[in-house]
């Protein structure tokens, strides 16, 4: 694979961060420098401003946050950056997950005051477990911050991960004046957006004149140990997973923003091999394969549209080709494969390893499904998680409980929230990580299909798949637990408990059946 080759060219990578670190705002400006957006919006705008563009959800709009995956494609130094916006807040941690799985290299992004936090921590193990490359961008430097070092520090011992300063702030809080490039004595000042002006070091006379005279020697004392006794940086130790690049900046004043986004293009990693369930797939390979990691539907309300959103993981992706669907073993045709910026999308001819394009789509595909030229393997790292909060809905019209149906199965394939049909015939449930799923739902039903609901608790709190080698124990569970057995969207069944005792009950009495909380795609893909 030559440098200049379109799977070498390409930067798949996300944002993590706690909600409020400024992943959003970061964003944006990177965005910017892409050349993708004239002028950055606010999180919070007012209603007369720009509103943030890669949060294009009314409920996004109103709270500030991000909830859905956003997709965004430009192009930067003669790269292709495909750039996936997670959802910060936990409660959309299967969302993130998802995303995760297909995206090389991952920017983490930490608030200077702050530091690691529950959130942040969490989908660094996410991005271990996937072996994602990880660049940390310390935000807000420009307000009051924590000691450098520190939160260095705290990266190591909490992350497990070696830390290598590339840039060091000049200043912090007020007195915020820039930083200084470690690895090529390079300075960027915040004050002027000029190229960066060389310098021979910590000691250069040109940092007097940015600092108040009492902070000077302790700053040069502090650049100078950060560059004797800091670890330098290492490609391959990075590209493994054990060290992580930081810089230091401001998104919001679009400060260090540059270095960042030209480390992307330096450091992060081309599109790399990819597991499925028979064999390693190379990027580099002609065949073309990839796997859906999202479906988002409604993203233009005019349209009522459901895209699918795939991540190539080798070969070309032409518009026009046939493609095979794995799970079904059926061909389909790329029609109008699209390139995506937020709401905004154009369709394109070709798309490459690494690239992830949205696909028209009626229902046909699902997350997980894998796409090939023929071959019949499937992707992994696509998982279901058990939901931890169960609701029954509400609806408030009873001539439109069939529109709530398809409603619903739209939004569960969507994996928006997990739909559960009870065998005893009462009314869907809907299973959910975190409440503000279930105001997503609830806003979303309203807004796109006109279904004012409400939510009732049901006697269930925990759900598991069951499984059993032995078809005919399988088939005395589920006939001796019919009021407490659903099918989630695959059809495949589930076990509703009460509580954890019950639970943990029925597991001591059925010894041959097996309750899980995590549903590998390939079963249930397999299986349909």
């Amino acid at each position: 694979m030559t440098e200049t080759s379109p799977v070498a060219r390409r930067r798949t990578f996300a944002i993590i961060s706690h909600p409020d670190a400024g992943k959003t705002t970061l964003t944006e400006k990177l965005l910017m420098f892409g050349g993708a957006i004239q002028m950055a919006g606010e999180v919070r705008a007012k209603r007369s401003g720009t509103q943030t563009r890669s949060d294009w959800m009314a409920i996004e709009r109103q709270r500030g946050i991000s909830v859905v995956t956003s997709v965004m494609t430009f192009e930067y130094a003669d790269r292709v950056f495909n750039l996936l916006d997670t959802p910060g807040h936990e409660d959309f941690s299967e969302d993130t997950y998802r995303t995760l799985s297909a995206v090389d290299s991952a920017i983490m992004v930490i608030d200077a005051a702050k530091g690691i936090e529950a959130r942040t921590k969490k989908l660094f193990e996410v991005c271990r477990l996937r072996d994602i490359p990880i660049i940390t961008f310390i935000n807000k430097m420009d307000r009051e911050t924590r000691d450098p070092f520190e939160l260095l520090d705290e990266i190591e011992q909490t992350l497990a991960l070696d830390t290598a300063p590339v840039t060091w702030p000049v200043g912090s809080g007020r007195s915020f004046a820039g930083t200084i490039d470690l690895r090529h004595k390079l300075l960027r000042r915040i004050d002027v957006e000029e190229e960066p002006t060389p310098v021979s070091g910590p000691d250069d006379p040109l940092i007097d004149t940015l600092l108040p005279a009492h902070e000077i020697d302790a700053w040069r004392e502090e650049a100078g140990l950060a560059l004797e006794a800091c670890k330098p940086f290492d490609l391959d130790a990075f590209r493994e997973g054990h060290l992580t690049p930081v810089f230091f900046g401001s998104a919001l004043r679009n400060f260090g923003v540059r270095d960042l986004i030209d480390a992307i293009a330096e450091m992060a990693p081309a599109p790399r091999d990819q597991e499925a369930d028979q064999r390693t797939v190379a990027a580099s390979e002609p065949r073309m394969t990839g796997f859906v990691f999202k479906i988002q539907a409604n993203m233009d309300p005019n349209h009522r549209d459901r895209i699918a959103f795939i991540r190539v993981c080798s070969g070309k992706l032409a518009r026009g080709m046939k493609a095979k669907l794995v799970r079904t073993g059926k061909p389909i045709t790329v029609s109008a494969p699209q390139f995506f910026f937020a709401r905004e999308r154009g369709i394109v001819d070709e798309a490459f390893a690494g690239d992830v394009v949205g696909l028209p789509n009626h229902g046909t595909l699902r997350i997980g499904d894998t796409l090939t030229e023929g071959e019949d393997i499937v992707f992994r790292g696509v998982p279901s998680f058990a939901p931890e909060i169960l609701r029954r809905i509400k609806l408030n019209d009873a001539m439109k409980a069939k529109k709530l149906r398809e409603a619903l199965q739209q939004m569960a394939e969507e994996g928006v929230v997990q739909l559960f049909l009870p065998h005893d015939g009462s009314g869907a449930i809907v299973g959910v990580v975190g409440a503000l799923q279930l105001d997503v739902l609830k806003d979303r039903l309203q807004a796109e299909y006109g279904l004012p609901i409400d939510y009732e608790q049901t006697r269930f709190s925990i759900c598991r798949w069951i499984e059993a080698k032995d078809k005919v124990e399988h088939e005395r569970f589920l006939n001796a637990h019919g009021s407490s057995i659903a099918n989630d969207l695959d059809g495949d069944p589930v076990f509703l408990a009460a509580n954890a005792f019950s639970l943990k009950y029925e597991q001591d009495r059925w010894k041959d059946i097996t309750f899980t909380d995590v549903k590998d795609y390939q079963k249930s893909a397999k299986a349909a």
